[in-house]
């Protein structure tokens, strides 16, 4: 029999569910809809929600006690980026559609008004790796080895890599301020952006030396890999140095492509959650560089897919390693979008050397260590490529 309190919830149930599914043929996300439904009468939800009525509330006191005016796209942003951040790795980031934008232009070289330097973390700083040749960092002076500690008057020595170059990056013309530490000294400088094309690949042939430089390992790595590695067999090259430092990597697929230059389908990698490997993948493509021999060039930059690279064909007796440890990055990430043209990079699992090893924060000692320090790198001296050549 049911009682006239239980018809007034059973009545609001129904009405709620009909609201839920009126929302749901509307395309409106009714998510927290039938959470709240759900905790209402007491029934268990699946454990890929969570509560987020907390939330709520935080905004709830702060519309109405904050004396300013809010903008709320921005703190749902803020919210999404917190509880991303909130898993501790620092390697599943969300990103808003801005950030979106510039993560996607990274992967093809389209980089649009910067500076020209490659940024990378020493001592867990934002640092200047490298100026470009010719770039308006190095018209402005920038040198390598000076940490960035502010831009535009913002505290960024906490800040990932990312986020510095998205806030160094802006309209060709418009100029920003970098505050640079070097030394125990602080100086500013004041750069004008110009329009930036970083490619994915640069080569050089020096007498029977190929010299094949991968940048990252975006969409035309493995095309432009593949051309300069024809070139170098057509002119007669007897010897291949792939230079991979200062490569943050990029994706498993170009990894793939240009292991395929010296591997014929073999192991690239494994990836493993706990003990369990999900995944194998194989090199692809014709190993036009098979039997040539091959040095791979790595520092303390090289990370993620220059490590795959480095550790297999070290593994499969293809190269020697000279340089400085890599970076020791060795898990795998997966981009999800997400709704408005947001996304997110999250950790999905741990990848191994085909000899079962995983590098991540020890990464890849180098057969034949070199160090290269920033004033060989401001005086355009490079022990490491002369060690290389040697060999």
């Amino acid at each position: 029999m049911v009682t006239g309190e239980k018809r007034q919830q059973l009545s609001w149930f129904l009405t709620l569910v009909i609201v839920a599914i009126v929302s749901f043929v509307a395309g409106a996300r009714s998510d927290a809809l039938f959470a709240n439904v759900a905790s209402v009468f007491g029934v268990r939800t699946s454990n890929k929600t969570i509560d987020l009525s907390s939330v709520q509330k935080t905004y709830q006191e702060l519309i109405a006690n904050y004396d300013g005016k809010l903008d709320t796209q921005k703190l749902i942003y803020g919210a999404n980026r917190g509880l991303v951040e909130a898993a501790g790795d620092p390697h599943t980031a969300y990103m808003d559609p801005d950030e979106t934008k510039e993560f996607d232009k990274s992967l093809s070289g389209q980089i649009g008004g910067g500076i020209g330097a490659e940024i990378g973390l020493r001592n867990n700083k934002p640092t200047i790796i490298k100026p470009l040749e010719n770039s308006p960092a190095q018209k402005a002076g920038i040198k390598a080895g000076e940490a960035i500690v502010k831009v535009n008057d913002e505290a960024s020595s906490d800040w990932s890599v990312e986020k510095v170059v998205s806030k160094i990056r802006g309209e060709v013309g418009t100029s920003v301020k970098l505050t640079l530490l070097s030394g125990g000294q602080t100086r500013e400088v004041s750069v004008v952006r110009q329009n930036i094309v970083s490619p994915a690949v640069e080569s050089e042939i020096d007498g029977e030396i190929g010299i094949l430089k991968v940048n990252r390992f975006g969409d035309d790595t493995v095309s432009l890999s593949r051309k300069y590695a024809s070139e170098f067999v057509e002119k007669g090259v007897k010897k291949v140095i792939l230079d991979l430092r200062n490569n943050p990597g990029g994706t498993v697929g170009a990894a793939q492509g240009l292991l395929g230059i010296w591997l014929d389908n073999q192991i690239a990698m494994t990836e493993r959650r706990g003990p369990e490997i999900v995944k194998t993948l194989r090199t692809t493509g014709t190993p036009i560089l098979g039997n040539m021999k091959t040095v791979v060039l790595i520092n303390g930059n090289s990370a993620s897919a220059s490590e795959i690279t480095a550790g297999a064909l070290r593994e499969y007796g293809k190269a020697t390693l000279v340089g400085q440890k890599s970076y020791g990055k060795g898990s795998v990430q997966i981009v999800l979008g997400l709704p408005g043209g947001s996304q997110m990079k999250v950790t999905e699992a741990r990848w191994y050397t085909p000899k079962g090893k995983n590098i991540d924060k020890t990464g890849i000692e180098p057969d034949v260590k070199v160090d290269l320090s920033s004033d060989d790198v401001n005086n355009n001296v490079d022990p490491q490529m002369d060690k290389a050549k040697s060999l």
